[in-house]
């Protein structure tokens, strides 16, 4: 099995509803985002698929909560905008949106800071 890993970034306002905390006030992160990509076949090129796909596929999952606030994301108002939640959003924009049939997306990591992340994965 060949695992390859693309990041990105992006910043985002949120806060945490049925909290108790200082997250419950507005505020904002730079999040990291990690995608994680399987497959087993390889192409001609030796390659599984180029970086640059992945990179995109997750520019574009990005690019609908770079400077956002989140909790306004109809998809967040069904549920929290914690990282964990923010992670199944990544995962699932980007799940639907792979054509290529020799990968598969394996995991999404979000780091809201440099000590902690949240991850989601089917």
């Amino acid at each position: 099995m060949f695992i390859l890993s693309v990041k990105d970034v992006f910043s985002a306002a949120h806060k945490l509803e049925n909290y108790n905390g200082k997250c419950e006030e507005l505020h904002g992160h730079n999040f990291v985002v990690e995608a994680v990509f399987e497959g087993e076949t390889l192409g001609s090129d030796g390659m599984l698929v180029d970086f640059k796909i992945l990179k995109q596929y997750l520019k574009n999952a990005l690019d609908t909560l770079d400077h956002k606030y989140l909790n306004e994301i109809s998809f967040f108002a069904e549920r929290a905008s914690s990282s964990e939640c923010i992670a199944m959003f990544i995962f699932n924009t980007i799940k639907l949106a792979i054509k290529e049939k020799n990968i598969f997306l394996k995991t999404v990591k979000v780091w809201e800071s440099e000590k902690a992340c949240a991850a989601y994965r089917e």
